[in-house]
């Protein structure tokens, strides 16, 4: 072999191990961004789900004192009724 064979399959070597080493170095630093962004994602889940029970409970908090005030205005639409009953003269039918 040749002092230029040497020299090119050497300088070939060298560019391909390099070429490896940079493709083990890119590589290295996309697991470890990707495991940052794992992490994140996780977290973020987390944080979700417990606004989403937040929402849930207050909402169930906003449907029951809904629920009350429905039953307090029936009530109060119930004595209406009775004093209406009470005070006012009968309607006559609208046919007479």
């Amino acid at each position: 072999m040749t002092r230029d064979a040497k020299w090119i399959v050497g300088t070939g070597v060298a560019v391909i191990a390099s070429v490896g080493g940079s493709a083990v170095a890119v590589l290295a630093v996309m697991v470890t961004l990707v495991g940052g962004v794992r992490d994140d994602v996780r977290d973020l889940r987390g944080e979700l789900l417990s606004f989403r029970h937040e929402v849930n409970a207050r909402l169930d908090s906003f449907e029951t004192r809904l629920r009350n005030v429905e039953i307090a205005f029936g009530k109060v639409d119930q004595r209406l009724l009775t004093l209406e009953r009470v005070f006012l003269p009968p309607r006559e039918p609208a046919g007479e």
